[in-house]
């Protein structure tokens, strides 16, 4: 699991049935204090209903196709918790709002 930001959303009236009903999020990697990381943004489907500017637990991968949601589903990353804090080294690096 990694650490993401939600940065947008993305639209798709034509995609695979399978996703019909899906919410498809815009994200990119995130250090522990929110902060977005160098890289190429991505989408991932989104099933705890997170927004833009929520910091979420990603799961990538085949695991990203083992959820009640998501099984045999064509995704390769999905939303799994939206953060409400981070803790490192003792101390808070991250406390949503």
């Amino acid at each position: 699991m990694r650490i993401a930001l939600v940065i947008g959303k993305t639209v798709a009236t034509m995609k695979d049935e399978r996703l019909q009903g899906r919410k498809l999020l815009l994200v990119q990697y995130a250090d522990p204090h929110g902060q977005p990381l160098p890289g190429e943004p991505f989408i991932a489907v989104d099933t705890v209903d997170a927004g833009p500017g929520d910091l979420v637990v990603l799961t990538e991968g085949s695991s990203a196709r083992q959820t009640d949601t998501t099984t045999n589903l064509p995704v390769d990353a999905i939303i799994v918790a939206v953060i409400d804090t981070l803790e490192t080294d003792g101390s808070v690096s991250y406390r949503k709002g």
